[in-house]
């Protein structure tokens, strides 16, 4: 008789929680603020980037290429590499 109390009490208390759940995630007052919120993070993000110091690229020109037209490539031979060692 216990185990079926406890097991009734486990069922009630997780179709509990679903039911709330459920019912906080569909309430208007939740809509509401999320829409709220969505429309504040455009100004919030505004207002950062206002702030925001731009940093002088130091990148410039720091790679040199090579002209060099050399295209004799050395043919390597796995075998023979191995043998070497």
């Amino acid at each position: 008789m216990l185990k079926e109390i406890k097991i009734l009490l486990y069922f009630f208390v997780i179709v509990l929680f679903f039911f709330l759940t459920i019912k906080f995630y569909l309430s208007d007052e939740f809509e509401k603020d999320v829409y709220r919120s969505y429309n504040n993070h455009e100004t919030i993000v505004n207002e950062y980037s206002e702030k925001l110091e731009l940093i002088k690229s130091d990148t410039d020109n720091i790679i040199e290429y090579n002209n060099n037209t050399n295209n004799s490539k050395k043919k390597y031979q796995f075998w023979k590499l191995i043998e070497n060692d």
